[in-house]
């Protein structure tokens, strides 16, 4: 089973772009092979980020469920993402 995680971001966002690599990183480390990352720009997918609720950017998405609504350090983002509960994937993109 794959995990996604989504980055949800505005675009030119410097807080997101230093972060974004170690982020992915950190979720690798924590997942594997079973990581699907996606950087989302929000003006490109705001149907999508409405849905999730979010309100403030940079926001992190794990399988489709809003997990953090501020951007987290890679840490929190391993944390979370070794938890035994992990959401369970939804079928909204």
């Amino acid at each position: 089973m794959s995990v996604r995680v989504e980055l949800i971001h505005v675009p030119g966002c410097e807080r997101c772009a230093d972060s974004r690599e170690a982020l992915r990183q950190a979720a690798q480390a924590a997942i594997g092979d079973a990581l699907e990352w996606r950087d989302l720009n929000v003006i490109e997918h705001l149907d999508y980020a409405v849905s999730l609720g979010v309100l403030t950017l940079p926001a992190v998405a794990i399988n489709g469920r809003l997990v953090f609504s501020s951007l987290p350090t890679p840490e929190q983002l391993k944390r979370a993402l070794e938890e035994p509960t992990i959401p369970e994937p939804s079928h909204e993109r």
